[in-house]
């Protein structure tokens, strides 16, 4: 054998024991940091998309079920509605009838039909109605807004007819003053006041009137006392202290005004009320003082030490809490706060009108 035939032997015996392109690439020892980051890349994006697609149409799934569960409710509001209806139709069908017959077994004349059968309730005549334009003027002119938000057409309407209606009805006349009121206030020489509460109520009314008028007057004064005093005293710790209190005392002393209003003021705070205000105008400071305490701390025994040692009671111990003795400025903070409010007025009232009588100077 020559050395031509052997060589291509052996370069035959190469090529066929030679692996595949795709062999090659499979057996391949080392990747590219660029491959994996592409794959890995591709790979998240695929499992970004299939949690996307996932999350929307569990969105949709929901959406679905709310607008059924929403279509459901709907319809049973709907059939409530017309059950209602229904029955409140036969009801007053029936209640007809039974009207008829009653009239009839009497010998009295038939019903006339009413002009308000075949209007639904809530609804406004036809023939009233107002255009959208006219009707936003006439809201404007009343100082009212034209539109609300989502209020239609016809609930515009009937707001602006509660308006008109709400105006041609009498309001009660706000006097002015410190604290503005219905009732109508009395001349201060009629202020005087008597120990002895009446018992009807135009004496009452009268009475709250004039209580109503001498704490305003209080206010009044004590407001332009204040409003007198040098720049730098109002400006100073204790003049903004003392405006302070005197505004505090002013809205504290409403809700006992709105009590004279409804003629509503329990008779016990009200006697003490009367006997403070009735010695505060003798300018007798120190015995409305006495009947302030009276009213605020009241009578009721203060147990000092030990009220029950073993089996043995303390004396009197059945006097120390008794209903017709407590205090009435402790059964609620409203009623507290106004009695507060009396004390300052008359604190204020023995600076304003100082007593002839030394004694009658409170401490």
């Amino acid at each position: 054998m020559d050395f031509a035939s052997l060589m291509s032997k052996e370069i035959s015996k190469a090529k066929s024991a030679s692996p595949a392109p795709d062999q090659k690439s499979q057996d391949k020892k080392y990747v590219r940091r660029a491959d994996l980051e592409a794959a890995r890349v591709a790979a998240y994006n695929e499992e970004q998309a299939r949690l996307a697609r996932e999350r929307d149409e569990r969105i949709a799934q929901k959406r679905k079920l709310e607008d059924e569960e929403a279509d459901r409710r709907r319809e049973r509001e709907d059939k409530k509605r017309r059950l209602a209806e229904e029955s409140r139709r036969r009801r007053e069908e029936e209640e007809a009838a039974l009207e008829r017959e009653r009239r009839k077994r009497l010998g009295l004349p038939e019903v006339p039909p009413s002009d308000k059968e075949d209007t639904k309730e809530g609804d406004e005549p036809e023939d009233d109605d107002l255009a959208e334009e006219e009707l936003v003027e006439k809201l404007r002119e009343l100082n009212e807004p034209a539109r609300l938000f989502g209020e239609t057409h016809r609930s515009r309407l009937r707001r602006y007819r509660r308006l008109v209606q709400r105006s041609l009805t009498p309001q009660p006349k706000m006097t002015d003053g410190p604290i503005p009121t219905t009732l109508e206030p009395v001349p201060e020489v009629e202020m005087k006041i008597s120990t002895t509460l009446p018992k009807d109520t135009d004496g009452r009314k009268y009475l709250f009137r004039q209580l109503a008028s001498y704490f305003n007057m209080v206010l009044a004064e004590w407001e332009r006392a204040l409003a007198r005093r040098d720049v730098s005293v109002k400006q100073s710790l204790q003049g903004r202290q003392a405006y302070n209190a005197m505004v505090q005392s002013r809205e504290n002393l409403k809700p006992l005004f709105r009590k004279f209003e409804k003629v509503d003021v329990d008779d016990g705070v009200l006697e003490h009320v009367v006997e403070i205000v009735h010695k505060a105008q003798l300018r007798r400071y120190v015995d409305a003082n006495d009947a302030y305490l009276r009213l605020s701390i009241g009578k009721a025994a203060w147990p000092i030490g030990v009220t029950m040692v073993g089996i043995h009671e303390r004396s009197a111990r059945e006097k120390l809490h008794q209903s017709d003795q407590q205090a009435h400025i402790l059964s609620d903070e409203i009623t507290r706060k106004y009695l507060q409010s009396i004390k300052r007025c008359l604190s204020f009232a023995q600076t304003r009108w100082p007593p002839d009588d030394q004694l009658q100077i409170m401490g």
